[in-house]
């Protein structure tokens, strides 16, 4: 039997042999204590209100699944795109974590890198940092209204992004990268497939070439319809999407990207309630280990950017049937 680290590999690649489906993030140890997530995100605490390194408000209820952005009229870190540089200070990485990075290191150290792969993470992609400065309407209207200030905006921002790959990469040395960046709704990309093209995609490109330079594998989150670009995805050396919600039509793109790139998730998210009951969220799992598993290239897990669910009786039914699955199936 293969090793969670193993099969992981196998999975990804195009001719490989796994020997049962990926359980989720089974194969990935997260490293949540380096000073890029501290310097950053570290303010993200339950039942606060809080301002973020770039002047944005953060609301995390006790009640609520996680933190998020509160952009308002009144509070939007960017009022007017056109003076963008008046208003929007980007963090300084480089002074504020490049040392510090003992306890990550020390985490990692304590991995079995024979049986697990050493995974850093990276939140807040370059359309949402541009979000969470000036809302989704403003955002989406810049980039018709006023295409060359916001290139501008994207440009530094997509700087911050590289640089904060870069510290990971080369001060933690990972196995693996999550990178965060939602470019669609349930249904629909945000935005035209050419106007992603025109404003994101030559950055990610240089962001996901410097990971796999460095032999890094390159997860990117988005819990999105993106079906339009899924080629662009796999160009720019995206290896696993994670998050492709079931929406997507996630027997064809298997086909479409004959092992170019695997897709992580399709699990319903509607089984993550308080109320759902063990042989419902078992036969939503199975359902979609059924559909997906044969295609290929495909880890069965929920839809969210990292492992667990918002109610803690889900998750350990889901691994289970997962498991049961791979019983059944592969014997």
């Amino acid at each position: 039997m293969l090793t969670p680290k193993e099969n992981l590999l196998e999975t990804l690649k195009i001719d490989g042999k796994p020997d049962r489906l990926v359980n989720q993030y089974e194969p990935f140890v997260h490293i949540g204590n380096d000073p890029l997530s501290v310097y950053t995100r570290g303010n993200r605490v339950r039942g606060t209100n809080s301002i973020d390194r770039w002047g944005t408000e953060i609301l995390f209820p006790e009640d609520a699944p996680g933190p998020m952005p509160h952009v308002t009229e009144s509070n939007k870190v960017c009022p007017d795109v056109t003076e963008w540089e008046k208003y929007v200070k980007v963090p300084d990485l480089a002074a504020n974590c490049s040392d510090g990075w003992e306890a990550a290191l020390a985490s990692a150290a304590e991995v079995d890198r024979s049986e697990k792969l050493v995974m850093g993470f990276m939140g807040t992609g370059i359309f949402e940092q541009c979000h969470f400065l000036m809302g989704f309407e403003d955002t989406l209207m810049n980039f018709l209204l006023e295409p060359d200030d916001m290139k501008r905006l994207v440009a530094a921002v997509a700087e911050y992004r590289f640089q904060y790959a870069k510290m990971i990469v080369d001060n933690l040395k990972p196995d693996v990268i999550l990178s965060h960046d939602d470019w669609g709704s349930k249904h629909s990309l945000f935005m035209d497939p050419d106007i992603w093209r025109d404003f994101f995609k030559e950055h990610y490109r240089r962001i996901y070439g410097y990971m796999r330079e460095h032999d890094v594998i390159v997860i990117h989150h988005a819990d999105s319809f993106l079906e339009p670009i899924v080629e662009d995805m796999a160009e720019i050396g995206i290896q696993i999407w994670q998050g492709v919600l079931p929406e997507n039509d996630i027997p064809k793109l298997q086909k479409q990207l004959n092992g170019k790139m695997t897709l992580m998730g399709g699990i319903d998210a509607t089984i993550d309630r308080t109320d759902a009951t063990e042989e419902e969220i078992r036969a939503s799992v199975r359902k979609t280990c059924e559909a997906y598993g044969p295609g290929g290239h495909f880890i069965p897990c929920m839809t969210y950017g990292l492992s667990g669910t918002i109610y803690p009786h889900v998750d350990p039914i889901i691994k289970d049937e997962i498991e049961r699955y791979n019983a059944d199936t592969y014997k």
